[in-house]
């Protein structure tokens, strides 16, 4: 079934999915959301893929945030639900054993910052702008922007964000901590696709392992993250590409992974 609202397409073991509602600036509407979950779900069981970037069409917007129109009305049972099926989205592209990239091209507001945050990694543009002001709307955040923003910048940075409905610009989100890289608008494309194929130079596995790792981690006390860690550790060792990149480290020579 073809998507009416993303573009896909591949570029050497990297999928590209773009939200095009540039009219729109590429809005979250209830469309979207089922889209780029059958979008994330294809890219999980896709071998061929190693690496997943996310961004948004034209210069103005990566998601400018939910699409409001869809609020009006609701009642409090239907909003929760709402909620609940952006929230499953984003934790299921936060679970993807594959990296996932968000290329932020312009506004990255509400919604549209959340999904940022689901990824592993960031990308920024320079005129990038992050933010949460759905208090301006009354609202809280709704797709996970109150339990992941702190867990990137510290509670106090969140806070001011959450509270104010403020945003930050790319200089300051990469200071925060918020996004990994920041270049001009012109070099997005490229340096997203060079920080994926940086990961996909790496044994997938391993790779696959310290997402999880932290992903799991993250919620659990130290010392069960740390025994998390080392039984993933141990998996590593009945891998083949561990023994190839021990020899490859040994004979001075580079690893040739793969996957297995």
């Amino acid at each position: 079934m073809p998507f009416e609202n993303l573009l896909l397409r591949d570029q050497g073991g990297v999928r590209w999915i773009t939200v095009n509602r540039p009219a729109k600036l590429n809005a979250l509407d209830a469309s979207v959301i089922a889209e780029l979950a059958r979008a994330v779900e294809d890219a999980s069981a896709d071998i061929s893929v190693g690496a997943v970037v996310l961004t948004g069409a034209g210069e103005k917007a990566f998601v400018a945030g939910a699409d409001i129109a869809e609020f009006v009305g609701i009642s409090a049972e239907a909003a929760r639900a709402l909620a609940q099926r952006g929230q499953r989205l984003f934790d299921a592209i936060a679970a993807l054993p594959k990296p996932v990239i968000a290329a932020v091209n312009g506004f990255a507001l509400g919604g549209g910052c959340e999904l940022a945050m689901a990824c592993h990694l960031r990308v920024a543009s320079s005129n990038a702008r992050f933010g949460q002001p759905e208090v301006k709307l009354g609202l809280i955040p709704g797709y996970g922007g109150t339990q992941r923003l702190p867990r990137l910048v510290g509670k106090g940075r969140a806070l001011e964000l959450l509270l104010t409905g403020g945003t930050v610009d790319a200089a300051t989100a990469h200071a925060w901590g918020l996004v990994n890289r920041v270049v001009e608008p012109g070099e997005l494309h490229e340096a997203a696709q060079k920080l994926a194929e940086e990961v996909l130079a790496v044994a997938p596995g391993a790779a696959a392992r310290c997402l999880q790792a932290v992903t799991i981690g993250l919620d659990l006390p130290l010392h069960q993250a740390q025994e998390h860690e080392a039984a993933l550790f141990g998996l590593c060792f009945a891998t083949e590409d561990v023994r190839e990149g021990l020899a490859a480290f040994l004979e001075k020579r580079p690893a040739r992974f793969t996957g297995k």
